[in-house]
């Protein structure tokens, strides 16, 4: 089980969380869904509880922040200094929509927009360092943003975070983006049945399986099951219609 309790180098997407129309039934869709169980209610925080897959840190579940907006998933990268970072935000054309917040001990936390609109967060990790557990059923395993201008976008995720690029060949100008050597995630335009802007994707151990427990509670399918060079992949929405994706990861070796 790849695990980690430390925090992650700057740029990666190291949380993501849900803002929830209705957090006792998302808690019990997710849960279903991807094997989780949660932590503790905590009121001082507005009801925000981390899902745990295994004990381990997965995600984190809250309350809509602006109870009109509609229910989404949230990428956030990791920032040692989010001041600095939201100084690059501006500089480079973006907006910052929630100025850093200082949660408790935990961390430090951010919401902006690129300049195409996209929303995205930055956490400075106190005790709370983000994901424990990643590439494993129940567990994050890409992000990636979907965007109108892919040149664009790659100019300012890279005036921000110091990103690379590297094209897939045959995958229509799609990027994956990078600090170092190991790709951290993905870039490119917008796909039929894709949702724009950025996406989480949670790894699973049948692809099938699990959008046919999304349709089963409620939810819809976006783009149907499709083999990749990456794993059999789909999209699909919560019954209050976030989307996300799901990964079954072909095996190793």
């Amino acid at each position: 089980m790849p695990t980690r309790n430390t925090p992650w180098p700057d740029g990666t997407p190291c949380w993501i969380d849900y803002g929830a129309p209705d957090i006792p039934a998302a808690k019990a869709f997710y849960g279903s869904l991807l094997g989780w169980e949660w932590t503790a209610d905590s009121p001082e925080f507005g009801g925000y509880v981390n899902a745990l897959k295994d004990g381990h840190q997965a995600a984190g579940l809250g309350p809509l922040m602006d109870p009109g907006a509609a229910p989404s998933w949230t990428t956030y990268f990791a920032a040692a200094d989010a001041t600095a970072t939201c100084d690059r935000i501006r500089a480079a054309g973006g907006t910052v929509v929630v100025e850093p917040m200082e949660v408790g001990p935990m961390g430090t936390m951010v919401v902006a927009r690129d300049p195409q609109g996209n929303q995205f967060g930055l956490w400075q990790a106190g005790t709370h360092t983000g994901v424990e557990v990643f590439n494993e059923p129940g567990a994050l395993v890409w992000n990636e943003a979907a965007v109108d201008d892919p040149a664009a976008a790659r100019d300012f995720y890279a005036a921000v975070f110091g990103f690379t690029y590297e094209e897939v060949p045959g995958a229509g100008g799609y990027t994956t983006f990078a600090t170092g050597d190991r790709p951290l995630g993905g870039l490119g335009g917008i796909s039929p049945g894709a949702p724009k802007g950025w996406a989480t994707c949670f790894a699973v151990a049948s692809t099938d399986d699990t959008v046919a427990a999304v349709e089963a509670a409620g939810g819809k399918v976006a783009m149907a099951p499709m083999d990749t060079e990456f794993g059999r992949f789909a999209v699909v929405s919560d019954p209050w219609g976030a989307s996300f994706s799901v990964m079954q990861t072909p095996p190793e070796g």
